[in-house]
């Protein structure tokens, strides 16, 4: 599981944990948003009890670090679509749509609908995650996300990796076994790229485009995206992985592995990815309304 990173091809930041990962179509925008729906409409787990599974599973530092990411992204999101015309109403907004207990609600809200009738999966989940082997993992996940943030750091993680991987060994076997059986690419692509369609929609209705940008234009606009967005996930992901579970004894990471084939470290993956996604689509639709604000001069 791992955190969700932003990738897209505006940058966007996205996840941690079983799923790990990036950020926020895979097959598609519309299967995407089919899942959504479908969510909504289901049963959803104990409030309560997913809160306390949020607070185990470490989400308030996890989306404290999101919120930093975020944050660096609006500098970003402003040099290159109106360069030097932020200033302080548009870091103000970008707070506000990064602000840390409203993406938690959300977060909780849309974990809970993803977890519903997990029965004794949840039993399961709550006890590798709350071990000390669990809480260690979590940890070291956190503390890589954070550390990336550093650029140079970031440079130092991708250098290790080429190294490692151009030798080969068990480590790289078990850190593309890991990706693997969490659909850590895939997963991260689709989010990345349902992402990006949510920022097209929020400029194109908040009138970002001298003519109205349809939803097919979008969506192929988006799709064209795709390799580009494939290969961003890669080369972070790998990084990362390697960077946080290199403390990890092979066999505490082969015991990671073996809970992520779980019929509970899968329905923990897919109730992750989802609330990720949850929550990141509608910051980057957010961001795409505000943006088109700034672009057009109006308060945000």
């Amino acid at each position: 599981m791992s955190l969700p990173f932003a990738l897209s091809s505006f940058g966007l930041s996205a996840a941690f944990g079983l799923g790990l990962v990036l950020a926020p179509v895979a097959t598609g925008p519309a299967r995407a948003e089919v899942r959504t729906e479908q969510a909504q409409a289901a049963p959803v787990a104990d409030a309560a009890r997913i809160a306390a599974l949020a607070d185990t599973m470490k989400m308030s530092d996890i989306i404290g670090v999101m919120r930093e990411e975020g944050l660096e992204y609006g500098q970003t999101l402003s040099e290159e679509m109106f360069p030097g015309k932020g200033g302080p109403q548009w870091e103000a907004s970008v707070a506000l749509i990064y602000d840390a207990e409203t993406m938690r609600k959300r977060f909780d809200t849309a974990l809970a609908q993803g977890l519903a009738g997990a029965g004794p999966d949840l039993d399961a989940i709550e006890g590798f995650f709350g071990s000390p082997q669990g809480q260690s993992i979590l940890q070291l996940e956190i503390e890589a996300r954070r550390a990336l943030l550093d650029s140079d750091v970031e440079d130092a993680a991708k250098l290790a990796w080429a190294e490692l991987s151009a030798e080969g060994g068990a480590r790289v076997d078990q850190l593309t076994r890991f990706a693997e059986v969490n659909d850590l690419i895939e997963s991260n692509v689709m989010g990345a790229m349902n992402a990006n369609l949510a920022f097209y929609r929020g400029l194109s209705e908040s009138g970002a485009f001298p003519e109205e940008m349809t939803e097919d234009q979008m969506l192929s606009d988006v799709w064209g995206q795709e390799p580009d967005v494939r290969a961003e996930t890669t080369d972070w992901l790998f990084p990362f992985l390697s960077l946080a579970y290199q403390p990890l004894s092979d066999e505490d990471l082969d015991t990671y592995i073996a809970f992520s084939e779980t019929a509970a470290g899968q329905k923990m993956n897919a109730a992750l990815f989802a609330a990720y996604d949850e929550v990141f689509t509608r910051i980057s639709y957010d961001l795409g309304r505000a943006a088109a604000s700034q672009m057009q001069g109006e308060d945000i």
